[in-house]
């Protein structure tokens, strides 16, 4: 009913039996919804695989529909989905290989234990006159055999021995006749076989038409898938964190040169500065050593053309000097004019 109910979606819309009114309210399903199936849009759903097995998993409670397959195939935010969609399959698959493996551990315990011995049954009275016969009969001989052995009588104590070893086989028969039931049952349990695959119990040894059979069936192909799925998405993860670390480690390794080939950088562009600077401190120096011998010249040159300016100055100004005051002292009449022009007569 619901793969029918399916196909008519599929052909007709899932809108077919709606009326005009309803359908203007109607929105259509898109591949993004919480209703479609992601583990259907991107590879299989496990639900699928096990109908009317042991492993029968019930309907998916999501939509199945191949237009919106199609639709997220061919959208531009494909990619961006797949890993989303994929992990979240991944976990799916892997709750039940889990489950699964389980099952499969207890059988393969139930394959491989030894099956005790149980504890002998009481034997009855008859039996148990016959067993203390017998053990009487093996010690008398056994004291027989010692006896010979040491008269040095070998024939004779190999002899009894065989005897003795008639009667202790008799002995055992005698005590584990009860168990013979629980033998069989172990030889017709060693003769099954478990599918590792899925854990079904298989006949060893069956026929190889019966083996085909248990290989090409749901069970086993939708296991095989479930676990081919989740090995090939581990490689494909472990795949991806290796490039990631590879990258990771190449980024590391390009900062690395980054930074020696900015700290060489700077090392050359210092040890220029350094030598530039040096160059400009020498030119500095050489610049202030001819600074200094001209200010020596200058000053050298300045003294002489001083002591030549004053030698001549004052030889001038001194001779001018010495000859007025020579004239001050041959002129009394000016001077004392002068002084009395300056100082009031005093009257008496």
């Amino acid at each position: 009913m619901d793969a029918q109910r399916a196909l008519l979606d599929e052909l007709m819309g899932s809108a077919r039996n709606l009326t005009e009114e309803e359908k203007k309210g109607h929105r259509e399903i898109r591949w993004d919804d919480k209703e479609v199936c992601a583990f259907y849009m991107v590879r299989f759903c496990p639900h699928d695989l096990f109908v009317n097995t042991r492993s029968d998993l019930g309907p998916c409670p999501r939509v199945h529909d191949q237009k919106l397959k199609e639709s997220f195939e061919n959208s531009p935010r494909h990619d961006a989905y797949v890993p989303k969609f994929e992990a979240e399959l991944a976990q799916f698959c892997e709750k039940l290989v889990m489950d699964l493996d389980r099952r499969v551990r207890r059988g393969r315990e139930r394959l491989a234990q030894e099956v005790e011995p149980a504890p002998p049954a009481p034997l009855s009275a008859e039996k148990s006159e016959q067993l203390s016969v017998l053990e009487e009969k093996i010690k008398n001989l056994l004291e027989q055999v010692e006896t010979l052995g040491e008269a040095g009588k070998v024939d004779e104590a190999e002899a009894l021995m065989r005897k003795v070893e008639a009667l202790n086989a008799e002995k055992t028969a005698l005590t584990q006749q009860p168990q013979n039931d629980k033998i069989l049952m172990l030889a017709q349990e060693k003769k099954m076989a478990l599918c590792e695959v899925c854990g079904s119990f298989l006949i060893a040894n069956d026929a190889a038409e019966r083996t085909q059979s248990h290989v090409t069936g749901k069970q086993h192909i939708g296991y095989g898938m479930v676990r081919d799925f989740i090995s090939e998405f581990k490689a494909a993860k472990e795949k991806a964190r290796e490039e990631e670390k590879l990258a990771r480690e190449k980024e590391v390794e390009e900062r690395r040169k980054q930074r020696e080939k900015e700290y060489e950088s700077r090392r050359r562009s210092d040890s220029g500065d350094r030598d530039k600077y040096r160059d400009r401190d020498k030119d500095r120096y050489r610049e202030s050593d001819l600074d200094r011998e001209r200010s020596r010249e200058w000053n050298g040159r300045g003294s002489r053309d001083g002591e030549r300016d004053w030698r001549y100055k004052n030889g001038r100004d001194g001779g001018r000097d010495r000859h007025q005051n020579r004239s001050r002292s041959r002129s009394p009449g000016r001077h004392s004019h002068r002084r009395s022009s300056r100082s009031p007569v005093r009257r008496y």
